[in-house]
């Protein structure tokens, strides 16, 4: 099943949370906080504007986003979470510096 979000709505897959400390500690499922980091799995067509005149989002499929304690709904679509929120629920867009890539790499 393909879900297509409408107007300013915006399908975001959650990131995992980490279950281990750095230390080696697992973490039970009631510690662990909800994650509020996601990548865009997909964009609605805009907002109209005023005049009349839809205004796309900034928002694009494959954006890792920051997003609110509580956004949106939670769907599950073949066996994956997903969430649907309104693309002001999204607080920002990370995105990787050329420094945080060469980290990575080494």
């Amino acid at each position: 099943m393909t879900i297509r979000p409408l107007n300013d709505r915006v399908v975001v897959r959650p990131l995992t949370a980490e279950t281990t400390t750095k230390s080696g500690i697992v973490l039970p499922s009631a510690a662990m906080k909800k994650p509020d980091r996601g990548e865009v799995v997909a964009v609605g067509g805009g907002v109209l504007t005023e005049e009349g005149v839809l205004k796309p989002l900034a928002i694009k499929p494959g954006d890792q986003v920051l997003f609110g304690k509580y956004p949106g709904f939670e769907v599950r679509n073949q066996d994956e979470d997903l969430l649907i929120m309104k693309a002001d629920d999204i607080l920002a867009i990370v995105e990787s510096d050329d420094d945080d890539q060469e980290e990575c790499a080494a």
